[in-house]
C-alpha cells in the first residue's frame, strides 16, 4: 500500500477576474469541505497514511477537525515560502516520498507549478480556479476513492492514467519555464495583478488544447481550430488585423472580440520565436516572464508533461476488477 498527497491552493478561485469579470469565488470554507470528502474518500479506502502541504490559511486544519477518520493524516514538514514555489516543493517532497498520487485543489496555474515538482506520479486535478481547462470538475469523495484505487492497487498507469502534454518557455538553449495549457504574450508593461483579461494587449498565444467548451484563451483556439489536448499537437495564433475576428470567452462573463492575423498548428519539438517584442508572458493565465526586445525567446511543443490521473477510467476499471465488491459467501 501506497500513500497519498493533497495540495491545495488557498489562493485559487480568487484573483482579479473576480473584479474584471464574474468568476466564482471558491472560498476556503468549501476548500475545507472538499478535503474533508477527500479524506473521507481515501479513509473508505483503506488508506493507512495521507500527507498534505502546509499552508497558512489553514485549510488542512480545518479539514481534520473533529474529522473521524481511521488513517494517519500528516502534514509535510517544510518551510513556506508564501510563494507558489510552495507547491512545487511539496510536490518533489511527496514524490520523493514514493505517494502513488498527488491531488491537487486549484486550477491550471495550481496545477502548473505543482507539475514542476510531481515528476511522473500521477496528479488527479479537483477544479477550484478560475480557468479549468486542465482540471476536473469532481466531487471531492469520488477524487479520494479513485486515489485510493491507484494506492491500493497495482494497476499499470498506463491504463489509468495519460501523460499530458505541456509547452515550455526557451532562451536561448535555457529552459525558463511551462505552461500546461496556454501561453500568452502580452504588451502590458508590468506582471502586477499577473492574470491577464484586456483582449487589446494580446499579441501571440500558444495552446496545448483548443476547446469551444473551454473558458480562458484555450476557447479562443477551440473557435478557430479545434484541437483536443491528446491531438500530439499545439496551436499558435498570432492577434492583429489582416484576418478575423473571433468572439470568445477569455474569462467568466467577459466574452470579447480578438483580432486573429493568422494561426498555425505545430509539432512537438519545433520551436517557434516570440515576434512580438517587448512583452510579457503569461503562463496558463497568469503573467510571470518579462521579454526584452532584443532577447530570443522561444515556445515549444512536448507531450512528456506530468501524468494525469483519469477519474473516470479508474474507477470503471476497478468497478470491472471487482474492487468495490465483497465476497460475503465465506469461500
Amino acid at each position: 500500500m501506497k500513500t497519498v498527497g493533497i495540495i491545495v491552493n488557498p489562493a485559487s478561485g480568487k484573483d482579479i477576474r473576480r473584479l474584471v469579470a464574474f468568476g466564482s469565488v471558491v472560498p476556503n470554507s468549501e476548500k475545507v469541505n472538499m478535503v474533508r470528502r477527500i479524506l473521507l474518500g481515501l479513509d473508505s479506502m483503506g488508506i493507512e497514511e495521507v500527507f498534505l502541504m502546509p499552508e497558512n490559511a489553514g485549510i488542512g486544519s480545518l479539514a481534520l477537525d473533529r474529522l473521524k477518520v481511521g488513517m494517519k493524516v500528516s502534514f509535510l514538514d517544510m518551510r513556506l515560502e508564501n510563494t507558489q514555489d510552495d507547491s512545487t516543493r511539496a510536490a518533489k517532497i511527496m514524490t520523493e516520498m514514493g505517494v502513488a498520487c498527488i491531488v491537487t485543489l486549484g486550477g491550471d496555474g495550481t496545477n502548473r507549478v505543482v507539475s514542476k515538482g510531481s515528476g511522473d506520479t500521477p496528479l488527479l486535478s479537483v477544479a477550484t480556479g478560475t480557468n479549468n481547462a486542465f482540471c476536473y470538475m469532481v466531487e471531492g469523495t469520488l477524487a479520494g476513492i479513485a486515489a485510493g484505487v491507484v494506492a491500493l492497487n497495482n494497476f499499470p498507469l498506463d491504463i489509468l492514467t495519460r501523460k499530458a502534454p505541456r509547452l515550455e518557455i526557451w532562451k536561448e538553449d535555457r529552459l525558463l519555464d511551462i505552461a500546461l495549457v496556454d501561453v500568452v504574450t502580452s504588451s502590458a508593461e508590468f506582471v502586477a495583478s499577473r492574470a491577464v483579461w484586456d483582449e487589446s494587449t494580446l499579441r501571440e498565444v500558444f495552446l496545448t488544447q483548443s476547446e469551444p467548451g473551454n473558458i480562458g484563451f484555450s476557447s479562443l483556439g477551440g473557435y478557430i481550430c479545434r484541437l483536443p489536448s491528446d491531438s500530439g499537437k499545439a496551436l499558435h495564433i498570432i492577434v492583429g488585423k489582416g484576418g478575423q475576428k473571433v468572439r470568445a470567452p477569455i474569462a467568466p462573463g467577459l466574452v470579447r472580440w480578438v483580432p486573429i492575423s493568422s494561426h498555425r498548428v505545430f509539432e512537438p519539438d519545433s520551436p517557434i520565436f516570440l515576434t512580438h517584442l517587448p512583452c510579457i508572458i503569461a503562463l496558463d493565465g497568469e503573467r510571470e516572464i518579462n521579454v526584452m526586445e532584443n532577447e530570443r525567446v522561444s515556445v515549444r511543443l512536448t507531450l512528456n508533461g506530468p501524468r494525469v490521473l483519469d477519474l473516470t477510467q479508474t474507477l470503471r476499471h476497478a468497478s470491472a476488477e471487482c474492487v468495490f465488491l465483497e465476497d460475503q459467501t465465506g469461500g
